[in-house]
């Protein structure tokens, strides 16, 4: 059965009693701890002005700002130059009627596949693929935390991959990720990636995410 959604009633009534002034989220009810990852410390990074969705203008630039300075990181780490090519087009917060209007984050990224993306074989890399995800799927979490005022960023705890098919050079992906539970220590999101031309699935994912213990980092 297809979901049903209000696009409005999320920003009418949730989005509503947070401001643009922007709280620091604790990293549980009571908690004096300071967070792992607070989005508001962090730079400012990409262009929001051309990402559409219900989200208030902060969330969008908050969003931007974590997926870049910890998911992407400086020019030597890992995955930079891929990481750094993922432009949002959408981040919208809605409330599902079929699940007790609970609040859903949903972001959507695209990116192009090119040369340095690309397997022995000349498709794009599973390696590639999983990188996207883990990066792109943790996204909805930050903004559904940021709308709930709690810490929505953790590490990977675990990460179920399915690939669909093969991307060439010059697929543009289109990455739809989606929050699915956000409480406690754990949390979940899911995401499909796809060609955005054809509709074509390339890959599909759940992403378990978690608060870490600040006395082992």
């Amino acid at each position: 059965m297809a979901s049903r959604y209000s696009s409005t009633s999320a920003s009418t009534s949730a989005l509503a009693m947070h401001s643009h002034t922007h709280n620091s989220p604790s990293s549980s009810p009571g908690s004096s701890r300071e967070v792992w990852i607070d989005p508001a410390s962090l730079p400012n990074e990409g262009d929001i002005s051309t990402v559409s969705g219900n989200a208030p203008g902060y969330v969008k630039q908050l969003n931007y700002n974590t997926y870049h300075s910890y998911g992407v990181g400086a020019e030597d780490c890992f995955g930079y130059k891929v990481g750094k090519e993922v432009k949002f087009v959408d981040v919208s917060i809605n409330r599902k009627l079929d699940r007790q209007e609970r609040l859903e984050a949903t972001t959507v990224a695209e990116v192009v596949v090119n040369k340095y993306m690309l397997n022995g074989a000349g498709m794009l890399h599973g390696g590639c693929v999983a990188y996207l995800i883990d990066n792109c799927c943790s996204t909805p979490l930050i903004v559904l935390g940021l709308i709930q005022n709690v810490n929505g960023v953790g590490v990977t705890q675990a990460m179920n991959v399915l690939f669909h098919s093969p991307a060439p050079v010059g697929t543009c992906l289109q990455i739809k990720s989606t929050s699915v539970s956000l409480g406690g220590r754990v949390m979940t999101s899911r995401c499909e990636v796809v060609d955005k031309h054809t509709g074509r699935p390339v890959a599909s994912a759940f992403l378990n995410k978690m608060q870490p213990n600040q006395t082992k980092l």
